[in-house]
């Protein structure tokens, strides 16, 4: 698991994913169901590793190490991430 603080919108936050970079499509790009629900990584297998999507500069981090990888794409696109407040339960989404 990746955790890094950041600041969001002027306010002290913090970023938490499973570190499964191979795995995230971005919110806008990850296929969905009919029902309208993101399908789980078994139907999918691994996501590009350029989704196409961007957040200002920042595109989706290739094979991040550390969680002083993630940016501002994790942040706001990556569907794996976890955005909370600083001593706050992390609690991670499922794919």
């Amino acid at each position: 698991m990746f955790t890094k603080r950041i600041t969001y919108c002027a306010q002290p936050a913090v970023i938490s994913c499973d570190a499964l970079c191979s795995k995230a499509w971005g919110v806008h790009s990850r296929p969905r169901n009919p029902n309208d629900t993101f399908k789980t990584d078994a139907e999918l297998g691994t996501a590009p590793v350029d989704p196409q999507t961007y957040e200002g500069d920042h595109a989706k981090p290739v094979g991040a190490k550390t969680a002083q990888e993630m940016n501002k794409w994790c942040a706001r696109e990556c569907e794996r991430c976890t955005l909370s407040r600083p001593n706050e339960a992390i609690k991670l989404k499922t794919f």
